[in-house]
């Protein structure tokens, strides 16, 4: 799906998913939360959204699952490099990889999701926010909150 298609029905999608969510019992800001985590999974997932037959179908069954409490993995794809390290920097390297998913896949999924999109996709905070139909003040707070919960587990690391 284009960007801007995506964009003219992301706000739909949105109400979508906060209706739904409300009806099966969340209060309004989790509602909120879930319609924007919905929202980050529909983004990730944009280039397949033409090959199903309603896309505000499988926006009501993830809110559902999301509300009831079943995550739908997220994952980034990896690329395997090869290079002239020594055995020992490589395990070094895949044991910090390896912390460095774990604490990731620690951070609550709108964060994770919008560091993805930040560091890795390089999109603006303007982009994100009309993406994702969240307040650009939104989206510069939950990556802030990202970075510190990195950073403080950074440092406590190499405290040890």
């Amino acid at each position: 799906m284009e960007e801007s298609a995506f964009e003219q029905k992301a706000r739909q999608w949105r109400q979508k998913a906060v209706s739904v969510s409300r009806s099966c019992g969340a209060g309004e800001a989790e509602a909120e939360d879930i319609a924007q985590d919905v929202m980050l999974r529909l983004w990730q997932m944009r280039d397949e959204l033409d090959r199903y037959r309603s896309v505000e179908a499988l926006v009501v069954v993830m809110t559902k699952r999301m509300t009831w409490g079943k995550a739908i993995p997220l994952h980034a794809p990896k690329e395997e490099e090869q290079d002239l390290r020594t055995p020992q920097e490589v395990l070094e390297e895949k044991e910090n990889e390896a912390w460095l998913e774990r604490r990731l896949a620690e951070l609550p999924t709108t964060q994770r999701t919008l560091l993805y999109m930040r560091q890795v996709e390089r999109r603006s905070h303007e982009e994100l926010s009309q993406l994702l139909g969240i307040e650009r003040s939104s989206v510069s707070t939950l990556l802030a909150r990202a970075r510190r919960t990195l950073l403080e587990e950074i440092k406590q690391r190499n405290r040890q």
